[in-house]
């Protein structure tokens, strides 16, 4: 009784409510709180927790948890104690509501939780852009209590002064071109190096060397290694069969050469989305396009199953959404993914614009695209492939019209065509074929097990078929033959002779099927005996497609039986001595097939006026000519990108369709088998200050779409593009960004530590420096910032850790440790076996078995000595399914995911794989050979020391080197070089 009193009085007050709620009852406060903050997870459509608080009678009615409103006793309502407190558990993906929020539902709660009568609310999550990232850049004054020449320092200071710290004394010269070459380079300075550079009495040494560095074409090979982990480039598929992209390479070298070119980087991004719509003149406008092309791919997805099938659908919508992943994540620093099921959970990215995005590469596919080093030749390679592919599609336009002319008797022969298609929808590769001899009148016999003896009516050959080479129907099918069925599976003894075809020619049957009655034989055995083979030119065979035996009963008792031959090519799936029992065969379907396509050619042609007919021959003509110049053309080249594809089999693409691109859907909850409306070229809504849907005439190319993004993602007025490039760079230089997401500049993601500082270097590089990175480079290292020391005094570092223990104010360098690739470069040119020689195939330092199906690659079988091997690691062949061991234990990146930041790990095993492996053992003896010339173990102890840490030993030191080396040897002690600390840490 009392729930049910409890309920009649919750029901009285509820009813109460009028519309006369005013600001003054906290509705419009409340209402706007419930659509910013909680609207999105708790409306009609998704009700988590089935809870929705869309509208009074929703709210009131509660959820999972009951109801969830005591009317006037907010402190017995379970909605402010889901909203409060500690920890709150609401909202559930997002950060927590303030007190001030808490405290504005609670009011509307004691004031009787008055809703006017009919409102409902709206989801205005999307509409809230007040996020520092999404707001527009404007020019920033630098504080003016700073007197630092570099504008860096002013804002760096002026945030350390507000929590009482100061930068830390400049670190020593030794130490800044270590840090130096490492940070711009990737490989250290030789002893004699530091040795000039801290004797250096010039006032611009400092600046010199930096520009030295940043002139060396090393320098690109180090940065390129940043970019391919953002974007996951890798050399293999990924997925489950991993196959190797043996193009994918010219992708890196142009990564390479865009920073040892210090190309704009508006241009840089404009080339790896359209190059070869903005810039078709130009190699690296094709060749950029393997950014596209750059993440994985699932083969059994696209070349093994058609775009017709739900499977299908399904592996190009992702490969689709890794394209639109990548590129949002690489030049916005955005989070866009989630968005294919559902708007964005955290910011104000709807659904409609990630299929928006989408749909700006419904034409694209990955695959291996031609190209032509001599910009000439792509120019006129270019020109004639867009004329072909012009008058294709013109003559396509025709046949449309035609068929339009032709009307319903087109339309019939379609169908019944459509229909014999499927039932004969067998490739040429089917049958039993049997090896190639020269003589005509050689024996071949075929036979097949039906398991058990058997009551034979009849049986039918039924003959070969295969278009290659148009050798047609019927071929291979013997002119001379006999047919007999026994229970001795030699055929030795009790023979059954059901045919004899030995004594005149059997003319070619073509597609039609030979049925021979059995006449009553029984027996397990059937064998087919040739004494003469099919004409040929220069050689003969003996080919079926299909032998069936049916029994007394109607039933092919040969399918799917065992058989054996003389002879066989077994070539799978095309011919195989399985093939002629698989019941697989198209026989008299084929040649009707074949007759009805003739019979729609033949109304084709009449359907076709005198104007169609002449320009369509015209047409053809020029498509001939155009055919023969396009192979004069030398050899291309190939890049794996994102191209228009024109395949065969399941992957066939939008090349035979003109590039046209397929037509891109909102997909409810991310199902492709619930499509919504159709979804237009265009970017982000939640960037204001650009349009967010691109003006695209309705026939526009899929080249434009890409375009229009490209121009989309580089323009000026983009704020994410300018704040993500010049956070990533610094992050490469300090260890970690101003903001600590470089990917993720949303919600979810951190806040920049030094906002004002962001957004001056990002107005600087897009206005001042003309987006050129080396001189962003050059403005960042040339900082007091930058030269702190790492390792200021005990005093500072405790006086410090109270207010900024993890020093995001940088109030010191930080010490960071080498990423792999430096580390294995550092052991080869320690060894003196680093080969410099740049670009080209990538080096495999694994060994591929398997490979027809799934690669295995096998590191332990490859040799370290070769010298193939020996280059920099940039040059390394990378593997998404089976990382390099030694590689993964230093916290290489896994090709498989957008590796914005790299772990930085300290663990045991890194200095058990650096000490034991392959690499490591083969180098530390070639180390050791390189000083073993020095006169004396101390002074080969010195010269290794100064190699492997670019100074000389101490007298403690050296003390202990030697003492070890008498013990184990100079090559063991050259391998403990390779091990220290000091060679593996920037400072």
């Amino acid at each position: 009784m009392r729930q049910w009193f409890r309920l009649l009085v919750s029901l009285m007050l509820v009813l109460s409510l009028t519309n006369s709620a005013s600001a003054d009852d906290g509705f419009e406060a409340v209402a706007a709180l419930f659509e910013n903050r909680c609207l999105r997870c708790h409306n009609s459509s998704v009700s988590k927790g089935s809870f929705s608080i869309e509208s009074r009678e929703s709210l009131m009615a509660g959820g999972e948890s009951g109801e969830v409103i005591e009317i006037s006793q907010p402190d017995d309502s379970i909605l402010i104690h889901l909203i409060s407190g500690p920890e709150p558990s609401m909202p559930k993906t997002d950060k927590p509501l303030s007190d001030e929020e808490v405290g504005l539902v609670r009011q509307w709660i004691a004031a009787g939780a008055k809703w006017p009568e009919g409102r409902k609310l709206l989801d205005r999550s999307l509409e809230n852009r007040d996020w520092w990232s999404l707001k527009p850049l404007a020019k920033i004054e630098s504080p003016s209590e700073s007197t630092e020449d570099n504008p860096i320092d002013r804002f760096v200071r002026s945030r350390l002064h507000e929590s009482g710290l100061d930068f830390s004394e400049e670190a020593d010269r030794r130490t800044l071109i270590r840090r130096l070459y490492f940070d711009l380079t990737g490989l250290p300075p030789t002893f004699d190096e530091i040795e000039q550079f801290c004797s250096n009495n010039d006032s611009d040494a400092y600046e010199k060397l930096v520009d030295r560095l940043l002139a060396s074409p090393q320098y690109g090979e180090r940065w390129a290694r940043h970019w391919l982990d953002v974007v996951h480039y890798g050399e293999t598929h990924g997925y489950d069969k991993d196959q190797p992209r043996t193009n994918a390479w010219p992708y890196r070298d142009y990564v390479i050469r865009a920073f040892n070119e210090d190309k704009p980087y508006s241009r840089f991004v404009q080339e790896q989305i359209a190059g070869d719509v903005l810039f078709p003149d130009t190699v690296d406008g094709i060749v950029a396009l393997g950014f596209i092309a750059a993440g994985p791919w699932d083969f059994i997805g696209h070349a093994e199953l058609p775009e017709s099938k739900i499977d299908g659908k399904i592996a190009r919508h992702l490969d689709r959404d890794d394209m639109v992943s990548n590129t949002i994540n690489t030049f916005q620093s955005m989070t866009v993914h989630c968005a294919q099921c559902h708007d964005h959970r955290f910011d104000p990215i709807s659904q409609e614009d990630y299929y928006s995005l989408q749909a700006n590469f419904a034409a694209i596919d990955r695959a291996d695209r031609k190209y032509f080093p001599d910009a000439n030749l792509a120019r006129d390679y270019q020109e004639l492939v867009a004329t072909q592919r012009t008058l294709t599609v013109r003559q396509k336009a025709i046949d449309r019209e035609i068929a339009h002319t032709a009307g319903e008797a087109l339309i019939s022969l379609d169908k019944a065509i459509a229909v014999l298609g499927s039932e004969t929808n067998l490739p040429p590769e089917f049958g039993y074929h049997s090896e190639i001899v020269t003589d005509q009148n050689t024996n071949k016999w075929v036979q097949v097990d039906l398991g058990r003896t058997v009551d034979v009516d009849r049986i039918v050959l039924k003959p070969a078929h295969d278009d290659f080479n148009n050798i047609g129907a019927g071929f291979g099918f013997p002119i001379r033959f006999r047919i007999e069925i026994s229970d001795d599976q030699l055929f030795n003894s009790d023979n059954s002779l059901i045919v004899s075809q030995e004594q005149t020619d059997l003319a070619n049957p073509v597609s039609t099927s030979q049925s021979y009655s059995a006449k009553g034989a029984s027996g397990r055995y059937i064998r087919v005996t040739v004494s003469k083979l099919a004409p040929r030119k220069d050689d003969f065979i003996f080919a079926l497609a299909e032998m069936e035996v049916f029994d007394r009963d109607g039933k092919n008792v040969a399918a799917r039986c065992s058989a054996t031959a003389l002879d066989s090519i077994e070539s799978l799936p095309r011919w195989s001595k399985s093939n002629l029992v698989d019941s697989t065969a198209a026989g008299d379907q084929q040649l009707e097939l074949a007759k009805q396509k003739e019979q729609r050619s033949e109304l084709f042609r009449k359907s076709t006026n005198a104007d169609q007919a002449k320009e369509l021959e015209s047409i053809k003509s020029h498509l001939n000519e155009l055919k023969d110049r396009l192979s004069q053309f030398p050899e291309p080249s190939v890049v794996y990108a994102g191209t228009v594809h024109s395949g065969s089999g399941n992957f066939v693409g939008t090349g035979a369709n003109g590039g046209k691109p397929r037509t891109i859907t909102v997909l409810h909850r991310g199902d492709v088998n619930r499509q919504g409306k159709e979804a237009l070229p265009g970017a982000l809504s939640c960037v204001s200050s650009l349009p967010a849907r691109f003006d695209l005439a309705p026939e526009a190319g899929e080249g434009e779409r890409r375009a229009a993004l490209a121009r989309w993602l580089s323009d000026k007025n983009n704020p994410l593009t300018w704040r993500s490039i010049v956070n990533r760079v610094w992050q490469y230089h300090f260890g970690r960004g101003i903001v600590e997401t470089p990917s993720d500049f949303g919600r979810m993601g951190a806040e920049p530590t030094h906002p004002e500082l962001l957004d001056w270097l990002a107005v600087w590089f897009r206005d001042e420096a003309d987006g050129s990175i080396k001189k962003l480079h050059q403005l960042i290292v040339t900082s007091q910032t930058y030269r702190q020391t790492s390792s200021p005094p005990k005093e500072l570092m405790a006086r410090a850790a109270e207010s900024d223990g993890s020093n995001m104010l940088l109030w010191r360098q930080n010490r960071r440790r080498l990423e792999a690739e430096a580390v294995r470069d550092c052991i080869l040119l320690a060894a003196g076996k680093l080969n410099l020689k740049m670009g080209g195939p990538s080096f495999q330092d694994f060994v591929i078995t398997h490979p027809e199906h799934s690669p295995h690659y096998e590191y332990h079988l490859a040799d370290p000595e070769d010298p193939e091997t020996h280059r920099r690691s940039i040059y390394r062949f990378i593997v998404r399914s089976q990382q390099q061991p030694w590689m993964a234990a230093m916290d290489c990146a896994d090709p498989s995911m957008l590796v914005d930041k790299r772990n930085q790990t300290i663990t045991p095993l890194q200095a058990l794989a650096q000490m034991n492996s392959k690499l490591s053992i083969t180098m530390a003896a070639h180390f050791a050979e390189r000083v073993a010339a020095a006169e004396s173990l101390e002074k080969r102890i010195d010269a290794a020391f100064r190699i492997a840490l670019q100074r000389k030993p101490n007298e403690v030191e050296l003390k202990q080197l030697v003492g070890f080396a008498e013990k184990h040897g100079l090559e063991n002690t050259c391998r403990l070089l390779l091990n220290l600390n000091e060679f593996i840490f920037v400072d």
